[in-house]
């Protein structure tokens, strides 16, 4: 009787809350292509830290929202996300933005006894540089890296466009435990209802437009000219409390942007909570192009204050907001312990 983990021959069929163990390196290097590719999905060197550990299945990652073209969500096959763990940019020059990493059905596989202990992890001395190759693109022009990642290469890991009624999608978030019948039944309406908004602004006047054509959420950003900074010394581990919707639309454009950062309706659910600032961001990798980008101003991101996805389809990504300091107002910890009072489903790691 196997009492430690399933035979890696057989399919994983993996659910919310399901103990996964991170295959050795030599078993994860016989998965990959000269690319260090599965399926068109990088193993980076940031996940290598991994192997041989343990950890539970946050959420199946049969699906996920397309930020580069903006086409809606993709599919993706065998993958899912594991419960805390980000890519901390080790081996992409830095990169802050902690994307939840996505993991290949055929990189795990299920521990049955969670008593058992984890095999000794042997490192590969081929995969290390294999994967190292992999995050480097050609040096573009001016000489600045070019850095290939997950998110870079998501459009080519999940190539295919999933319709909003295609229902299978949600049918599957509810049986891999992803979200529950109530918050889907949701955001199928809310997907339905923002359709109909964009419908309306090809067609019909701005007068017949419901509540001028917006989409869910309804945020008007109210800025003419160039948006405001505001910014007021915000530091890590600072408590702040959202500011609310109206206080923020002010600090918007009409396309919702405060100096080139967005603020959308899934970040609004989040007006009037409090959370700790988790982290500084002042340089991310560019998902188009791979080339760093360096902000003129750091922004903010917030402790267990993620994308929900709730207005989005039930996407399962997670992406931490960025928060520009104006919207968001510096509180004292009244000699509580300071924990913020965020929903328990944002805290995906």
């Amino acid at each position: 009787m196997q009492t430690q983990s399933t035979k890696q021959s057989e399919p994983l069929v993996l659910k919310a809350g399901d103990l996964v163990e991170v295959l050795s390196e030599e078993e994860i290097l016989a998965t990959l292509d000269e690319r260090g590719e599965l399926e068109s999905l990088p193993f980076m060197p940031e996940m290598l830290q991994y192997s041989g550990k343990r950890f539970r299945v946050y959420k199946s990652a049969h699906k996920t929202c397309d930020t580069m073209q903006r086409s809606g969500m993709r599919k993706m096959e065998g993958t899912v996300h594991l419960t805390g763990l980000r890519c901390d940019g080790g081996g992409h020059g830095g990169c802050q933005a902690g994307c939840l990493i996505f993991w290949k059905h055929a990189w795990l596989r299920k521990v049955e006894d969670a008593g058992s202990p984890a095999p000794q992890a042997q490192p590969s001395a081929q995969l290390l540089p294999l994967l190292q190759i992999g995050a480097r693109g050609p040096a573009f022009e001016d000489g600045s890296e070019n850095f290939r990642c997950q998110a870079t290469e998501l459009l080519r890991a999940a190539p295919s466009v999933l319709p909003l009624l295609e229902f299978g999608q949600f049918s599957e978030d509810v049986r891999t435990g992803n979200f529950g019948v109530g918050w889907t039944v949701r955001a199928i309406g809310v997907g339905v209802y923002n359709r109909l908004q964009r419908a309306s602004n090809k067609s019909l006047p701005r007068w017949a437009r419901v509540r001028g054509g917006k989409e869910w959420g309804y945020l008007r950003g109210k800025a003419t000219g160039k948006t405001p900074d505001g910014r007021v010394g915000i530091e890590v581990g600072d408590l702040v409390r959202v500011r609310s919707r109206k206080e923020i639309e002010p600090t918007l454009n009409e396309n919702l942007l405060n100096r080139g950062m967005g603020f959308d309706a899934e970040m609004a659910r989040f007006c009037g909570k409090t959370a700790r600032v988790l982290r500084k961001v002042d340089h991310i990798i560019d998902e188009n192009t791979g080339k760093m980008i360096y902000m003129k101003s750091p922004c903010l991101v917030l402790e267990n204050v993620v994308c929900e996805g709730a207005f989005n389809a039930n996407c399962p990504r997670a992406i931490t907001p960025y928060w520009r300091e104006i919207w968001l107002e510096k509180i004292e910890d009244g000699g509580g312990n300071g924990r913020p009072n965020v929903p328990a489903q944002s805290a995906a790691g």
